[in-house]
């Protein structure tokens, strides 16, 4: 996971200072039909993307291809029915909230330029909720409910996380270029996730290192609503998801993820 964030980083670094020119570079290799092109564009919203378009009219404009945008940096927060605080039943899963955090980038969009100023685009890429746990505790793989074993030795790190893809579908409005050649997105839309994995990931000094995987119960499919806003390339996301994050699991109905933080590349 360090390693795949630092990946991420530096490309988010990369991309970054591509935002921050003032030119863009297209290279377009064109049919003989003379009505349609296929180009590579590196977009100044770090819309990279390979894609076909109709040469004779501008809009609706359809895009293809592979990306790396949309990289959330932040905090994730369990809404317990409603309310910040866990309920008794839920005590066992209470986390440190500055430690809690939710990372994820899209990977490939497709979608439809209509105009200057919108667009709709569906794309996928992962996404990780990590919960760092306070209590020394092991969630238990492979039980027929959410369940854990009170330990007697102590973790300097105890977290608990899951791996979804998601897919989200982004409805982005955009202001017009100001005198620096930036815009102001702000994007909406639903968001879904297919579970791919979770993990309990443990550290102390009796044991070391570990990590257990299972699907401890996650939802196997999750969906709710995003909203991101900033200008140029960089902003504020949130997410959240309406349905409950445990499945199968009678005391952890309505116990549901909502996160927050920054945004790199719209």
């Amino acid at each position: 996971m360090k390693r795949l964030l630092f990946i991420a980083a530096l490309i988010c670094a990369v991309t970054g200072s591509a935002f921050a020119q003032d030119t863009k570079t297209d290279t377009v290799k064109k049919d003989t039909s003379g009505n349609h092109n296929w180009s590579w564009n590196n977009h100044e919203d770090g819309d990279t993307t390979f894609h076909h378009k109709h040469h004779y009219n501008r809009y609706p404009q359809p895009s293809i291809g592979l990306t790396f945008s949309r990289f959330d940096l932040g905090l994730a927060t369990l809404v317990d029915n409603g309310s910040f605080t866990l309920s008794r039943q839920n005590q066992f899963l209470n986390y440190r909230s500055w430690k809690t955090s939710n990372v994820g980038f899209d990977v490939f969009q497709m979608g439809i330029r209509f105009s200057d100023g919108f667009k709709i685009y569906l794309s996928g890429g992962f996404d990780w909720t990590l919960i760092r746990l306070r209590q020394d505790i092991t969630i238990l793989p492979n039980r027929p409910v959410l369940t854990y074993r009170q330990d007697s030795i102590h973790y300097s790190k105890n977290r608990f996380g899951s791996s979804y893809l998601r897919i989200p579908l982004s409805f982005d409005f955009r202001t017009k270029e100001d005198a620096r050649g930036n815009r102001a997105h702000f994007v909406i839309g639903p968001i879904a996730g297919i579970l791919l994995n979770g993990r309990v990931k443990q550290i102390s000094e009796e044991h070391g290192k570990q990590k257990i995987d299972d699907d401890y119960h996650f939802a196997k499919v999750r969906y709710g609503g995003f909203v991101r806003m900033g200008y140029a390339g960089w902003g504020l996301f949130a997410k959240y998801y309406t349905n409950d994050m445990f499945e199968n699991s009678p005391e952890q109905k309505g116990l549901k993820n909502f996160s927050f933080g920054f945004t790199f590349g719209f």
